[in-house]
């Protein structure tokens, strides 16, 4: 599993709103400036996002966007498939499970694949944004501390 430019994008916005939610909206220029996004990637990320439910937006003049759901209720396995699809480095999970089942010369190498799979899963689908923000501010601390 990589995680492309898209998916990375993605969780830096989302982290920048999980930081500013409950105080309003952000301007997607604010985002992007902050968190080095190309503003053109980032538009076309915020329409999937809007879609997925995950953020919503105001337009107007005080306009941006914001989260949809309490960051708490957002898993980062949700994001990673939404932008970047399944979590398995090959095929997704039913289909792997299939070539396991299924034996042959390479059921080892499948059913190591969906051990690779599953790590990755039940890392980032009990992890939430919220969780997310928590170790970047503790890691933002440990850092100031050391300078």
């Amino acid at each position: 599993m990589k995680i492309s430019k898209r998916g990375e994008y993605a969780l830096r916005c989302l982290l920048a709103l999980t930081y500013n939610y409950g105080k309003g909206v952000l301007k997607l220029s604010e985002i992007a400036n902050e968190h080095e996004i190309p503003y053109k990637f980032l538009e076309q990320i915020m329409i999937l996002l809007k879609q997925a439910e995950l953020v919503k937006s105001q337009k107007g003049k005080k306009g941006g966007y914001e989260l949809a759901r309490n960051p708490n209720e957002i898993l980062l396995g949700e994001i990673v498939r939404l932008t970047d699809g399944p979590l398995a480095p090959i095929h997704d999970e039913r289909s792997l499970k299939h070539l396991v089942d299924e034996g042959g010369p390479q059921a080892g190498l499948f059913d190591l694949f969906l051990e690779v799979r599953n790590s990755v899963s039940s890392i980032l689908d009990h992890r939430t944004l919220q969780d997310l923000a928590q170790r970047n501010m503790e890691l933002q601390q440990k850092e100031m501390y050391f300078i």
